[in-house]
């Protein structure tokens, strides 16, 4: 039995590349700043749209909703779906479940105790997304994943409250003093079994980011190659057939008024599917920029003439895990000298590595993620 070496690659550049690979995941948590906007976005966003449906809770997710807790158990049987909401019929009971499920989106939406309290955000999303399983949309399925995949990521370290708590306690406590509050275990190699954590939870947040920005890829990438192929869209005429749609005109005027523009509603229609065919291959040049704006674009449409708001803001949060962390850096440090008054300095602002930091580059030294809920400053000395 012969091996065949493929032309200009080696065994030992193989093994470098792979080396790479697992330094890049191992070495330190990487998009912190990003990850934090994700868990705000689809924090504020669940928390918006469960308040918006409160006059409708029952009708939906309730005891009075026509598809009943026992017809939702019976699907449950064939699909595996599992939902809180229907443990019991009793109006007590859902209303309990509806106030802790906006409790619960607020808290994850700050940042209060985030490792636990992401677990209890997907069960949440989970549960009302599984009760009325027939009137959900991509909106609803995406926020779905992204609340999975944000348990496993940092995502509350950085402009959180378990971020703030973490800088006071630093800032109290006396140099080389332990840190109160944390389990310390007598156990042989402590500082060892200590380090194999951190890395573990960095290479599960790494990991994380990836399927994160691997899932928006693949959305985008499917719904550009599925419009490919449809006669509509390749003569330019699906966009007015979409806005004569009477289930998606929230707005009829708006969508009467689009719709006399031809000529634009056409062109809309080609860089639409070149935009979502295209952007798997833009994500590492200064191209994605300009993409991300005109997706933004794109999502704002949609909310708006086609009544999606859901669906649009949960694409739009997605999209922001491809900025990198200077850039919300930038733009952190530019709203505190927007809203600092003149010749007066705010209190807080450019602390560099304090969980919200006004530097550029401040998080970028952090080595390792320890427990969610409290942060590491950059540099301090562990005990």
């Amino acid at each position: 039995m012969t091996t065949e070496h493929v032309p200009g690659t080696t065994p030992s550049s193989v093994l470098d590349r792979l080396g790479g690979l697992l330094t890049l995941l191992t070495a330190r948590p990487v998009s912190l700043h990003a990850v934090a906007v994700l868990r705000i976005g689809y924090g504020l966003l669940y928390l918006v749209f469960l308040l918006r449906e409160f006059p409708h809770r029952d009708e939906i997710w309730g005891p009075g909703s026509p598809w009943t807790p026992a017809m939702a158990e019976q699907l449950f049987e064939r699909t595996g779906w599992f939902s809180v909401l229907t443990l019991s019929d009793s109006r007590w009971y859902f209303e309990l479940c509806y106030a802790g499920a906006l409790v619960v989106a607020a808290l994850f939406l700050v940042g209060w105790r985030t490792r636990a309290v992401s677990v209890l955000f997907f069960g949440v999303v989970e549960s009302f997304h599984a009760r009325a399983i027939f009137m959900t949309d991509g909106g609803d399925n995406l926020i779905l994943l992204m609340a999975a995949y944000l348990v496993l990521t940092a995502c509350g370290r950085r402009w959180s409250l378990d971020a703030r708590r973490s800088r006071l306690r630093a800032a109290a406590r006396p140099p080389g003093q332990p840190e109160r509050g944390r389990l310390r275990l007598r156990i042989p190699d402590a500082p060892r079994v200590r380090a194999s954590q951190r890395t573990l939870t960095t290479v599960l947040h790494n990991c994380a980011l990836l399927v994160i920005a691997a899932q928006v890829c693949f959305l985008y990438g499917s719904a550009g190659l599925y419009k490919v192929q449809g006669g509509s869209w390749g003569n330019g005429t699906a966009l007015h057939y979409v806005l004569n749609l009477e289930l998606f005109q929230p707005w009829p005027f708006l969508s009467r008024l689009a719709d006399e523009h031809t000529l634009l509603i056409a062109v809309a229609g080609y860089l639409t599917v070149l935009l979502q065919v295209a952007f798997p291959f833009v994500l590492f040049g200064p191209l994605k920029y300009p993409v991300l704006a005109m997706l933004l674009g794109m999502h704002v449409g949609i909310a708006v003439l086609m009544g999606l708001p859901l669906f649009s803001g949960a694409m739009i949060v997605a999209d922001a895990v491809f900025l990198p962390d200077r850039f919300y850096l930038a733009v952190y440090a530019a709203g505190g000298r927007a809203l600092r008054r003149p010749g007066r300095g705010g209190p807080g602002h450019d602390r560099p590595g304090r969980g919200g930091s006004g530097r550029a580059g401040a998080g970028a030294e952090d080595v390792s993620v320890p427990r969610q809920s409290v942060p590491r400053r950059s540099g301090a000395a562990r005990p």
